[in-house]
């Protein structure tokens, strides 16, 4: 798709861009969700602020970083402090629940639905709240998992023994150098599965969650009313979740485009009339349809 791409905001008042989106969800034969960062921020799961002072108001006082997303790139002298922040990190963001319920909520509102997730998150919020992991692609990583530095092959490894055991061990901002992360097969530094360079680990999982994804684009290529709901995606990486978003929407005359994101409330401009553009709370949105369903079903 060419860069040159005509868009247009959100139209529409709140209350009549809820009713449409309603609309589309019922009338919808199936649902394709694309997810990104703002749909997690929704639920809770925020760099900043009383957050971070919460968990790293330590690392703050020491290496002068004043969120969790600086303290990723942060150059730590040693992989024990490396890892004592990453453990720390990982240990809130994958294995901890989400502050509020807005995946559960966004389960809710999909469960009857023919259904499947393509998402750039990597904070398995969705398997949590538990939707179906086989109607589930994470493309970037998880957190939960880790790969071979090399990498020596294409393997990963689940963490949360390790990163529990390094959270409670952990001591002066380092972890015991017996815990550090290495391959069983090379002998190389583990690290995050998170798609970062060319060394991201696409391992059978990965390629088995793609090959759905695509399948289930494939079997319902024959005109039916899909609803592309984009939820809380940006600008970092377009090409997975919004752009193609687009081109499936423009392609098929009985698809409907619908993105809610609070601030990058966008569509492209080709598809403006069958496109919902919210910019709002994604939680707010959520929980909007849900109680126009229950009131539905009361009547």
């Amino acid at each position: 798709m060419s860069l040159k791409i005509s868009i247009t905001k959100s139209t529409g008042s709140y209350s009549d861009n809820i009713k449409r989106l309603r609309e589309a969800l019922g009338a919808a034969e199936a649902v394709v969700v694309g997810a990104g960062a703002g749909l997690s921020t929704s639920a809770g799961f925020v760099y900043t602020g009383e957050r971070f002072e919460k968990y790293f108001s330590d690392f703050a006082a020491r290496y002068g970083f004043r969120d969790m997303y600086s303290g990723g790139f942060y150059p730590f002298a040693s992989p024990e402090e490396f890892w004592a922040y990453w453990s720390r990190y990982i240990f809130i963001n994958r294995y901890q629940d989400a502050p509020k319920p807005v995946y559960e909520e966004l389960l809710a509102l999909l469960k009857e639905k023919d259904y499947f997730v393509i998402t750039t998150n990597v904070d398995h919020c969705f398997q949590k709240a538990g939707f179906d992991k086989r109607r589930l692609f994470y493309t970037q990583g998880d957190y939960g998992l880790f790969q071979c530095s090399g990498p020596c092959r294409q393997e990963t490894f689940d963490n949360e023994s390790v990163i529990r055991q390094m959270v409670e061990r952990q001591e002066n901002m380092r972890v015991p150098s017996e815990l550090l992360p290495v391959c069983p097969h090379c002998g190389r530094p583990l690290t995050m599965n998170l798609r970062s360079d060319d060394k991201f680990v696409e391992d059978e999982g990965w390629h088995a969650a793609a090959e759905r994804y695509e399948e289930f684009l494939r079997a319902r290529q024959d005109g039916r009313k899909i609803l592309f709901l984009e939820l809380g995606v940006g600008y970092n990486t377009p090409v997975i979740i919004k752009y193609p978003f687009w081109r499936m929407t423009a392609q098929n005359k009985a698809a409907t485009y619908a993105c809610i994101n609070y601030g990058e409330a966008i569509c492209q401009k080709e598809i403006a009339e069958r496109s919902i553009v919210v910019n709002a709370d994604i939680g707010e949105v959520v929980r909007a349809l849900l109680d126009k369903a229950d009131c539905s079903d009361e009547l």
